[in-house]
């Protein structure tokens, strides 16, 4: 149950009294009884030594006077008076008839005898069962007289003492109940005008823990509570300004972090992500309601969790490639940084680098200078070695063979040309910033244009070249490389489409986009090669591809064209006819 400050301060007080009170009881109980007790003592043994004054002196034989004496004593001093002998015999006692003393048991044993014959005065306070009550007894020794010796003790009962403390008692409740409800009362206002401005305390720091911190408190007071105003007033100011900046930090954090190309995650020791960014999630394929999930549940790949081990166990920096398989093979270059200095105590940074894209470039351009050099070096030694052989003198001695060599040398320096030509038109293609100039235009007349460049070598090979119907069908493009598209894909269609044989070009469009395709009846293109029919310097019959005097670089060029116009291309082999069908699309224009 909730109690306020008010109602703890005026328990406080209450307590505080009910201690005090407690303790004076207590302390004037147990001073009273000393007191009541101690001055009986002192009372008892004063009559009891002058009892046994006036025994040796008015007594020549105190065994004979003994009961006489004591039954005097006992009513001059309201007490209990009992003389006995130095060997426990009682003689003498103010409550027992003569007669009956011999059937008194021996006193030797009572302590207070055995201290008045040992020091010479003996005390003892006892519970007498006759009369139901605490005894005090007080016992000093008869002075020798003779062999005459024995012991005078008073006896008074303590009730007396119990009536008196419990007058004290009923005193003290009195002013107890008297000063509680004064205390109650005086409590009551006190905490009024205590409370009052803690309650203000509390409301101001309860705005300010809730966000408030334009909340001040007034200066009013001069004591303690005034200082701590002053204090908390200075606290809200500097909160608002740290969380001013902090929220400005962490804007700036969360926009580094949202720019970031790089995946960024945090974990702490145990494993367990504590903060990713948009890249992270991109690359892993994750959300950020994988924050509090363990790093498994991102990636079970070995490699991941060997190196989240390493720095951890180590505390030094790690910075390695992986090949993590999801998605497709990704290349990642990650660096990892442990947060707690030399150790990793804190939990771990990793930021992963996404070189898939650089690493498949690298293949490529190797491939590619491989490719390039294996390409020409071809017809560079055939055009060396035919020339070397010309300069030896055959066109002197055998001029019929000596046209041949020389047909052969421009036969590859054509090739040569046209390889250059296409690796610059390649590279021209993937240049940084290089845009194609669009607009609207009749595909029919591109179509036509195309096929004309081409109807030559159709003709001498007998293949039937069969164009759309004309109509109006534009397209967003730049005429010169859709015709170069075109170009490319009617010789190659051309080219592996046997005697007798047709090439098809078929203009079809949809809502958005048109689409353009080039169909062969050859022998088709085999399934495995589909997918790398695009790639730089991929041929399906390399063979057969330079004696035709391919350079391998037409469809790539083919590609990087239609991207660039915003389509796509494909190839695929008629079903169930025979041959194959290469395709592409393109905006529509206006």
């Amino acid at each position: 149950m909730k109690m306020s400050f008010r109602s703890k301060l005026m328990l406080s007080y209450l307590a505080l009294l009910l201690v005090m009170s407690t303790a004076i009881y207590f302390y004037l109980n147990h001073s009273l009884q000393v007191s009541i007790v101690g001055s009986l003592k002192e009372t008892l043994g004063s009559e009891a030594k002058l009892t046994a004054s006036m025994m040796l002196r008015d007594s020549a034989d105190i065994r004979h006077s003994a009961p006489l004496l004591a039954m005097e004593a006992g009513r001059s001093s309201a007490a209990r008076v009992t003389i006995i002998d130095h060997q426990g015999r009682v003689i003498g006692d103010s409550e027992i008839p003569v007669d009956k003393l011999a059937e008194v048991e021996n006193h030797l044993d009572r302590p207070e005898v055995r201290q008045a014959l040992a020091t010479g005065r003996g005390e003892s306070i006892r519970y007498s069962a006759t009369i139901r009550t605490d005894m005090l007894y007080v016992a000093v020794p008869l002075a020798s007289h003779g062999d005459q010796r024995g012991i005078v003790r008073f006896a008074l009962p303590l009730s007396s003492v119990d009536q008196a403390l419990n007058r004290m008692h009923t005193m003290l409740g009195i002013g107890l109940c008297l000063a509680l409800l004064l205390s109650l009362i005086l409590s009551d206002i006190f905490s009024r005008l205590t409370s009052r401005p803690l309650r203000q305390i509390a409301a101001t720091a309860a705005g300010i823990g809730k966000g408030d911190f334009s909340r001040r408190l007034p200066n009013v007071w001069h004591d303690e509570l005034g200082d701590l105003a002053r204090i908390m007033n200075e606290m809200a100011a500097r909160l608002e300004e740290q969380l001013l900046t902090l929220s400005r930090e962490k804007s700036r954090l969360d926009a580094i972090l949202k720019g970031m190309g790089e995946g960024l995650m945090v974990t702490d020791r145990q494993g367990f992500i504590s903060l990713v960014n948009p890249a992270f999630c991109s690359l892993f394929g994750v959300t950020e309601g994988v924050i509090g999930a363990p790093l498994s549940h991102i990636s079970r790949h070995p490699a991941l969790h060997e190196s989240f081990s390493r720095v951890c166990g180590s505390g030094c920096e790690l910075l390695e490639e992986m090949t993590l398989k999801f998605a497709g093979d990704k290349v990642l270059l990650t660096h990892w940084v442990p947060l707690g200095g030399d150790s990793a105590s804190n939990g771990v940074v990793a930021v992963f680098h996404d070189i898939t894209d650089i690493k498949r470039l690298e293949n490529i351009r190797k491939d590619f200078v491989a490719n390039v050099s294996h390409e020409l070096r071809t017809p560079v030694t055939v055009i060396k070695g035919y020339a070397e052989t010309l300069l030896d003198g055959l066109i002197k001695d055998n001029p019929e063979q000596a046209q041949k060599f020389i047909a052969v040398i421009l036969s590859h320096s054509e090739r040569l040309t046209t390889l250059i030509t296409d690796i610059l038109n390649l590279s021209e293609l993937e240049s940084a910033g290089f845009a194609l100039e669009l607009h609207s235009c009749e595909v029919e007349a591109v179509v036509r244009r195309a096929a004309a460049m081409v109807e030559k070598k159709a003709a001498a090979k007998g293949v039937a070249v069969v164009l759309p119907e004309r109509s109006v069908t534009k397209a967003l493009a730049d005429p010169g490389r859709l015709e170069q598209v075109l170009v490319n894909l009617l010789d190659n269609a051309v080219k592996y489409t046997p005697s007798g044989g047709r090439v098809e070009v078929l203009v079809d469009s949809d809502a958005d986009m048109l689409s353009v395709a080039v169909r062969d009846n050859g022998a088709g293109v085999p399934e495995e090669s589909i997918p790398r029919l695009f790639e730089r310097f991929y041929r399906v019959d390399a063979g057969r591809s330079r004696s035709e005097g391919g350079t391998g670089l037409g469809l790539a060029i083919v590609k990087h064209i239609v991207q660039l116009h915003g389509g796509t291309v494909k190839a695929e082999n008629n079903r169930p006819a025979r041959g194959a069908t290469f395709s592409f699309t393109l905006q529509k224009g206006d």
